[in-house]
């Protein structure tokens, strides 16, 4: 297995995520991108204003990189691109649901066997064994 983080079936929890986000992209929060025909949760990922006002003028998902501290258009670079559909804000204004529609595909970089994208929630964690369970793979 050549990414066990990605691809195997350990919980290994990255709970200073938050922490390590502060101190290199303070001005973020984060976004739940949810499908607009299934419903689904495909993505948790972060926007800052640039990125925001930049999904809305482009109506697609755009984001904030806090991993390369950039501007991040999902698909740009792999063609799986996503229409924005709708813009949900909590009530204490700290994070937003972006509702889209896929262009083509899925969402995450993985692939499963057949070389399809998969959303990224596309394991899950067994209460009893507490291993992770591929329910794409």
């Amino acid at each position: 297995m050549s990414k066990p983080l990605e691809e195997g079936t350990e919980l290994t929890l990255d709970f200073s995520k938050i922490a390590k986000i502060a101190s290199t992209s303070p001005d973020v929060i984060p976004v739940a991108v949810q499908h607009a025909d299934t419903r689904d949760i495909i993505l948790v990922a972060y926007t800052n204003e640039y990125a925001l006002k930049t999904s809305l003028a482009k109506r697609t998902l755009v984001l904030w990189s806090t991993s390369r501290n950039e501007l991040w258009e999902k698909g740009a670079t792999s063609g799986e691109t996503f229409d924005l559909i709708d813009v949900r804000v909590n009530c204490e204004q700290n994070s937003l649901v972006y509702v889209v529609r896929p262009k083509r595909g899925n969402i995450c970089h993985t692939k499963n066997r057949s070389g399809t994208p998969r959303n990224c929630y596309y394991r899950r964690l067994n209460p009893d064994t507490m291993l992770l369970e591929n329910l794409d793979p």
